[in-house]
């Protein structure tokens, strides 16, 4: 396994974040549990939730699911870096979302007592609440850092002026801020290249890149479906992605093929190999699955390849960070 440090800290993450949204959903309990341990044998040491994951079943329930790896002991705790979110709905009344203070903090106290922890090592705002102030923000996250209840703050599907003002606003406070943005990040979805990841690198915050695969799509799609085998990529993003990409798909596959390569895995080493990216977050539902994503970190991609993935999914624009990108 690779680590990296998370962001401008001291914290060291493995590449590959086991993302949790298929727990106990598309997989049972036991298979979650092999999982989880299968993921650690390989030296995975960040695990990435949030607090509204499961809610097929019932708001909180992957955090429940591995509150229950857990409280199997072991030593689990201390091998892994836990990362969970808070802003979605957790009910209906107008209160239980969003990042008031109110909200923080009551949904910080409820993921605690769901994964059965003391601690959260990442505690990630899951998307930016317009309606917050920072500064109401950032008292909130500093009495939750001083109560021992979080160590790290990070940030979700955040633009790249909200990291700055976000960050500005904590710098007045003398308080360290965010050390990380998950973005989605992948050969199809490219637009955090032109100011998301320039102003993650100049603050020193670490980019996590969700759906790598882009919800299946880059993971062998058109053979999958061809052979009645697939599940997320026959739903989601994935399939409306296809209705446009199903050309560029197919040569893409055929690339791999002549590359004598898997496409999940390239598509990952791609994300890998990006600038300003300590991790990537895979969202394995098989121990098959998992075992392909660590085969990705050993791939290394030439520059052929890379030119080859370029033509056929192009960055935005010229490429490279704005105002580069759009103008000159």
């Amino acid at each position: 396994m690779e680590y990296a440090r998370l962001g401008r800290t001291a914290l060291r993450v493995s590449r590959l974040c086991l993302g949790t949204l298929n727990l106990g959903v598309r997989m049972s309990m036991d298979e979650s549990l092999r999982l989880m341990d299968r993921a650690v044998e390989q030296g995975i040491n960040f695990v990435d939730t949030a607090d509204q994951y499961g809610w097929q079943v019932h708001r909180g329930f992957t955090e429940e699911v591995i509150g229950e790896w857990l409280a199997l002991g072991g030593g689990r705790r201390d091998q892994i870096v836990l990362g969970t979110k808070v802003f979605n709905p957790m009910s209906d009344r107008p209160n239980d979302q969003g990042l008031s203070a109110r909200h923080i903090i009551a949904a910080c106290e409820a993921s605690l007592r769901r994964l059965g922890t003391d601690w959260i090592d990442l505690y990630q705002m899951h998307h930016v609440d317009r309606t917050a102030p920072w500064e109401e923000v950032w008292q909130a996250m500093e009495t939750l850092v001083q109560q021992g209840k979080i160590r790290y703050v990070g940030s979700s599907n955040f633009a790249g002026w909200h990291l700055v003002a976000a960050q500005e606003a904590a710098n007045r406070r003398h308080f360290m801020g965010i050390v990380s943005e998950q973005c989605v990040y992948n050969l199809v979805t490219r637009h955090v290249e032109l100011e998301l990841v320039p102003a993650a690198r100049e603050y020193g915050i670490g980019v996590l890149a969700w759906s790598p695969l882009h919800g299946g799509l880059l993971g062998g799609a058109l053979r999958r479906l061809d052979a009645g085998t697939a599940v997320k990529t026959a739903q989601g993003r994935a399939m409306v992605a296809l209705e446009t990409h199903r050309d560029t798909i197919a040569e893409y596959e055929k690339l791999c093929a002549d590359r004598g390569a898997d496409p999940a895995e390239v598509a990952m080493a791609w994300v890998l190999s990006r600038p300003g990216v300590t991790s990537i977050v895979v969202g394995p539902r098989t121990l098959e699955q998992l075992d392909g994503a660590h085969r990705a970190l050993a791939l290394r991609l030439d520059d052929d390849l890379l030119a080859a993935l370029d033509r056929l999914f192009p960055p935005i624009g010229n490429g490279g960070p704005g105002p580069e990108a759009w103008a000159w």
